[in-house]
Formats: C-alpha cells, structure tokens, sequence
C-alpha cells in the first residue's frame, strides 16, 4: 500500500474558496485542475480523486455545474448519472477485487458546491475499525500515489467501464 501523507484541509478550503470550480475547469480543459479522467460524455465526467483515501477512489459529476441533488437535477438526469455510478462501482470491484464499494454524495458550499458523487473500492482486509467513514476521511490522511502510477489505475478503470458499458 502506498504512504499516507497529512490532508492540508486549510490549503484545500483556501483553494476552493479563492479558485473557480475545479471540476468545472476539469470539464473546461483548465490545466489547472487537471485529473485523470475515466469516462465522460455530453452530460458526466469522471476521474480519480486527487487527494484519495483508497486506491480507486473516483468522483462521478454531471458536467453541468449543478448544486443541489434535490433542486438541480431532474428525475432521469439523476437516474442516468446513478446508472454510470453502478458501472463505475462493477468497474471497480473487477480492477480492485473490491470487498464493497462506497458510494456518497458528499461536498459543500464552502469548499466544493459542484454536485459530485464518491465511489470508491474497499479492498478485502481492512480491519473493521478502518472501514466505512474512517476509510474516506481525509483527516486520517491522503495516499500518495506517484503521477505514473494514478495515470495507470485510470487506464485499468478505463478499460473495465467501458468493458462494463458493453456488456448485456
């Protein structure tokens, strides 16, 4: 397993505070908020988180600037960003041989408004007490993965959605 370095939760606020969207620049090709992307189409992109807690760690989002799951979205915009979540949790569980995928809507107006979605694979053997919230929150530390090493997880994940789009 990768080391885990501290989450700099002070830095990462003062960047979503003083910065544009992220992943409206991720959409926009701003080489600022670069990640490496998964899937995306006319409606959804997703990419591997830049501070993951596990490897695998993607967020699914609706290209669209959206805030509110609620107010923002309609029923089939929702129902076709949840379908390219579950291809993205069976593409997970094959590359990670994943024991569950967790799967949240998480974010904040204060540092990340954009509507986005966490799936991320448990791998098999955590101890019960690093499961679950421990094993998604930062504050228990980031992994740091190389560059090289992000960009072929991408690829593996890559493959297996779009394996997983085809099949029946």
């Amino acid at each position: 397993m990768n080391d885990r370095q501290p989450f700099d939760l002070k830095a990462y606020v003062h960047d979503r505070e003083t910065k544009p969207c992220f992943i409206c620049g991720l959409v926009g090709n701003d080489p600022s908020c670069f990640h490496h992307r998964i899937f995306e189409d006319s409606e959804t992109i997703i990419f591997l988180s830049k501070y993951p807690t596990l490897p695998g760690y993607c967020l699914v989002c609706p290209r669209e600037h959206r805030e509110d799951l609620a107010q923002d979205m309609s029923t089939d915009e929702y129902l076709r960003l949840q379908k390219k979540v579950h291809v993205l949790s069976r593409a997970l569980k094959r590359v990670f041989d994943a024991e569950r995928i967790y799967v949240l809507s998480l974010g904040s107006r204060q540092a990340n408004s954009h509507l986005h979605f966490h799936v991320v694979p448990l791998p098999a053997g955590v101890p019960l007490e690093e499961q679950q919230y421990h094993a998604l929150m930062a504050e228990h530390g980031i992994l740091r993965i190389p560059d090289d090493e992000m960009a072929q997880m991408a690829r593996q994940i890559t493959e297996a959605y779009h394996s997983e789009l085809a099949a029946p």
